[in-house]
């Protein structure tokens, strides 16, 4: 599993030109699922993702979490993170997961995230989506299950 998180000061999903989710402060989250993703290793994304501390504290460090914050998530799916660009000038997608299995892990993740983030809202598995957000920083986290 690998995750993008972009700590945003804002960011919106559209599909078909209406709003389905947006959230002020916080993590935009572009997950993607691999075939072999398991449960455990979508908790311990959740957990590292959540207790990451890259908010500024009074003195400008960053030193509080998303949860220190009352910060929001907005999880989107992108299987495209597991593209292999190794040879050719096509990207290979054979490492992302089978869709019905990865929708069940990208909901399951949702789930997860909201056990400790109530405001967690997210894009809809395998739409044609618009994206946008304010990056707040600009800071960029990428994160996969396999280097945790």
């Amino acid at each position: 599993m690998k995750a993008v998180i972009q700590r945003v000061s804002k960011a919106s999903v559209t599909i078909d030109g209406e709003t389905v989710s947006s959230i002020g402060k916080g993590y935009l989250v572009l997950l993607g699922v691999a075939g072999d993703d398991t449960e455990d290793s979508m908790k311990k994304l959740v957990k590292k993702m959540i207790d990451l501390r890259i908010f500024q504290d009074e003195n400008g460090k960053t030193n509080l979490s998303i949860e220190d914050v009352g910060g929001e998530l907005l999880v989107v799916s992108q299987f495209t993170l597991l593209a292999d660009c190794r040879k050719g000038r096509r990207p290979s997608f054979v490492k992302a997961g089978d869709p019905k299995e990865a929708k069940r892990m990208y909901e399951a993740c949702i789930e997860e995230c909201k056990k400790r983030i109530a405001n967690t809202f997210h894009g809809e598995f395998g739409a044609d989506m618009k994206v946008d957000l304010q990056n707040d920083g600009p800071f960029t986290i990428i994160l996969d299950s396999n280097e945790l």
